[in-house]
């Protein structure tokens, strides 16, 4: 029989999709306060892989992560998606968001989104929130899957990811 345990804390990151700089600040300012201090930005990713945002948000998008200070339990995927959204409806325009917030958790062996859309590879937490299971950390870096998103397929988000990995493991 195997003995349970609780899993090591993670980082909570916070990907925002955006048009507008200011939207974007004002959104990190919202969450800083719902979910604690953001320990670090990333710089900016120009959003070009897909176009699916453009008719709600407009273009061009970039998109930046907010990697959360504090060290959550790993079920706080579902709260913080639920919290996202709320700023997400504050800061909507006519019924259109001007910013996109995926909470996600990464830790050493994985980067998990939270969604509001069922799939096959995804398991349901709460509350109708999904977790995506995007990368896998392998053989010395995070790894895209099948369904992985083009743009988190990218060396430089993979990239950004891993340096935060590295944080983690020397918190």
């Amino acid at each position: 029989m195997s003995l349970r345990k609780k899993p090591s804390l993670a980082k909570l990151l916070v990907s925002a999709i955006y048009r507008e700089e200011d939207r974007f600040e004002e959104a990190r300012v919202r969450l800083s306060g719902l979910l604690g201090p953001v320990e670090r930005t990333s710089d900016r990713f120009d959003f070009n892989l897909t176009d699916y945002y453009e008719e709600e948000m407009g273009a061009p998008l970039f998109r930046r992560f907010l990697v959360m200070e504090e060290r959550v339990p790993r079920d706080f995927l579902a709260s913080a998606k639920l919290q996202a959204e709320e700023v997400e409806a504050l800061f909507s325009s006519a019924g259109k968001r001007t910013v996109n917030l995926d909470p996600g958790i990464l830790s050493e062996e994985n980067f998990l989104l939270a969604t509001g859309k069922n799939f096959s590879h995804r398991i349901y937490l709460r509350d109708g929130v999904f977790a995506d299971l995007t990368l896998i950390y392998r053989k010395g870096e995070y790894l895209p899957l099948p369904w992985t998103y083009p743009d988190y397929s990218s060396r430089g988000i993979r990239t950004f990811l891993a340096q935060v990995r590295e944080g983690l493991r020397r918190a």
